[in-house]
């Protein structure tokens, strides 16, 4: 198994979603990053939850977090962060190719 794998697997599945919004949008600041997690959830998440989140993919190198002004800050995926998803993508791929023969 790829090293990759190993470290994705240590995330929450709302972590790997909000890895997937990341890539996803053009401007991955933190109240747009939680507009796009909440359209996924189809439900309310609290600010706490994400930006505690957000912290936890910092700490683990999946983004790295930059100021945009005093309060604003902009998350970008770091290598890590695309290895892995690619990583998971091929796992998910090779498992669904399993099930449907």
């Amino acid at each position: 198994m790829p090293i990759q794998m190993q470290y994705m697997r240590q995330l929450t599945a709302f972590q790997r979603d909000l890895l997937y919004i990341i890539a996803s949008i053009n401007e991955p600041y933190g109240r747009g990053v939680k507009r796009r997690i909440e359209e996924y959830y189809e439900e309310g998440v609290s600010t706490g939850k994400v930006y505690q989140n957000l912290n936890k993919l910092v700490d683990y190198g999946y983004i790295e977090k930059s100021e945009i002004d005093g309060r604003t800050k902009s998350y970008t995926l770091t290598s890590k962060a695309f290895d892995s998803i690619e990583n998971r993508h091929t796992w998910q791929t090779e498992r669904v190719g399993q099930v449907l023969g």
